[in-house]
């Protein structure tokens, strides 16, 4: 498995040849261990050292050791009709009260300390995640803790989107517009929530030409333009030419009744967001759809004048509420075209396909640890996320793909040793079959070493499966010491 995250990195320069090697080497260590510890994924004390020096190395950085991996995603996007690219942002948590780590900054209170890390992450319509196209770090200096409200709203219409840190939309906006241009034949879709119902962002030109024509009969200025699209959740009813976003789409027909599957939700301890951060129960939710265009009036800033926009809208709410339960409403603003249902149709299902990367961010933090990791310095931590960033792509990639692809050869992600050790382990020395198994048949197996029952219509989450690939590495060591192959080689 871990020959194929190796290709995430190589040609990786970090200005050194040892170190691009290393990286190399990490990167099949931590592949194989997704969940152990650095002195446990490591074989030996030396080699040990050797990761803990990389990732305190000067040389080093997050958008190097990423690259390469940027790089092969655009190129897996440019083999898609559509891309789904969505960004997020979530906490890294590296509060540590007895040993603070130095250049951690504050989160939402002065006590809890860490950064924030929000990638860009490409998608295949049917969920599978094709890697991160970007991504952003940031840290705060300081959080206001003695303004009023008002105070703070005063500041923030005063500020510069440029000095927020929601410019990050827009900078990951500008990520995907610019993949688009790589990618000439793929359609890109940019996806994000209600966060980035920022108008700076619906006002973006989705249009950039590349620098080179991919036809040299077509001038560099006549270059065409990329296929980009947003979808933003709304979480402003904003003032149009004809009244409020909201009441304008509600006056429209309904398009088609559709049913949403609502997972289940606890909310943080100490959590005052709002109904979006609240407890739920699981439930099916029967919504309505509508769609319309409207015309935004721009708001005020202080130092620019913004563009009027129009905008699609496609509204899905739900009318009929269980009793203390708050209904679903998605107010989806969009450039894509809404002349049809069946167009409206794909809208949703483009959105829900954000979720994904919260599943993503699961895989990186419970399955990847990362925010356990024991450095001292910031630095360090933002060098091993990178490379556990790789690491939580590949399982969750391996998870998607087992099922959608479920005939394909498990030799195509998995050695011999690999799934030799795994069948004859589950299947109590049954005799192997005499062609690879299919690659979902091999997923379920690993899954079940992690705790996955296999049923007829059940799949594997990211969980089982790394905890799986941990016992599959131990297994297939001893498959290659002590196993007929090893036999027949001695």
């Amino acid at each position: 498995m871990t020959d194929r995250l190796i290709d995430e990195v190589k040609g990786a320069d970090l200005g050194d040849e040892r170190l691009n090697r290393r990286l190399v080497q990490i990167v099949k260590r931590f592949g194989e261990s997704p969940n152990l510890s650095i002195p446990a994924a490591t074989t030996t004390r030396a080699e040990m050292e050797a990761a803990y020096r990389f990732f305190d190395n000067d040389k080093v950085s997050s958008q190097k050791i990423l690259a390469p991996h940027a790089a092969r995603t655009i190129e897996r996007m440019a083999g898609e009709k559509v891309v789904v690219l969505v960004q997020d942002t979530t906490e890294i948590d590296l509060t540590r009260p007895s040993q603070p780590v130095r250049g951690a900054g504050p989160m939402d209170s002065e006590q809890r300390r860490g950064e924030f890390f929000h990638p860009l992450m490409a998608f295949r319509l049917d969920g599978v995640p094709l890697g991160i196209v970007w991504h952003k770090q940031w840290t705060r200096d300081t959080i206001e803790t003695e303004a009023t409200r008002d105070e703070r709203d005063r500041l923030r219409r005063q500020t510069p989107i440029e000095d927020k840190e929601s410019i990050r939309w827009i900078e990951g906006f500008r990520a995907a517009r610019a993949a688009a241009v790589a990618s000439p034949g793929t359609t890109c879709i940019c996806v994000s929530d209600s966060d980035s119902d920022i108008y700076e962002l619906l006002s973006e030109t989705r249009y950039e030409t590349a620098a080179t024509p991919t036809d040299p009969n077509v001038a560099p200025d006549e270059t065409p333009p990329s296929a980009m699209h947003l979808l933003v959740r709304a979480c402003q009813d904003r003032s149009t030419e004809t009244g409020r976003i909201l009441e304008t789409v509600r006056q429209t027909p309904c398009l088609f009744r559709n049913t949403i599957q609502l997972t289940a939700r606890t909310a943080k301890t100490g959590a005052t967001k709002g109904r979006r951060k609240a407890s739920r129960d699981a439930r099916a939710a029967e919504v309505e759809v509508r769609a319309t265009q409207v015309t935004l009036n721009p708001p005020w800033r202080p130092d620019r004048t913004l563009p009027i926009v129009s905008i699609n809208v496609v509204l899905v709410e739900e009318q009929n509420p269980p009793d203390g339960a708050e209904a679903v409403q998605w107010m989806l603003l969009t450039t894509l075209a809404i002349d049809t249902s069946e167009q409206v149709q794909w809208i949703v299902e483009y959105y829900c396909l954000r979720w994904q990367i919260e599943i993503y961010f699961r895989t990186l933090k419970s399955g990847c640890r990362v925010e356990e990791r024991q450095f001292e310095t910031l630095s360090r931590v933002e060098n091993s996320l990178a490379v556990y960033t790789l690491v939580a792509w590949r399982v969750m990639f391996l998870c998607c793909l087992g099922r959608e692809c479920p005939d394909l050869s498990c030799e195509v992600v998995l050695t011999a040793s690999e799934w030799k050790s795994v069948y004859q382990v589950t299947h109590r020395g049954k005799p192997l079959p005499s062609t690879p198994p299919g690659l979902n048949t091999m997923i379920r197996l690993i899954a079940s070493l992690g705790g996955f029952v296999i049923r007829p219509r059940t799949h594997p989450g990211t969980q089982t499966l790394w905890i799986g690939l941990q016992q599959t590495r131990f297994l297939a060591l001893a498959w290659d010491a002590f196993g007929p192959d090893a036999q027949d080689a001695a």
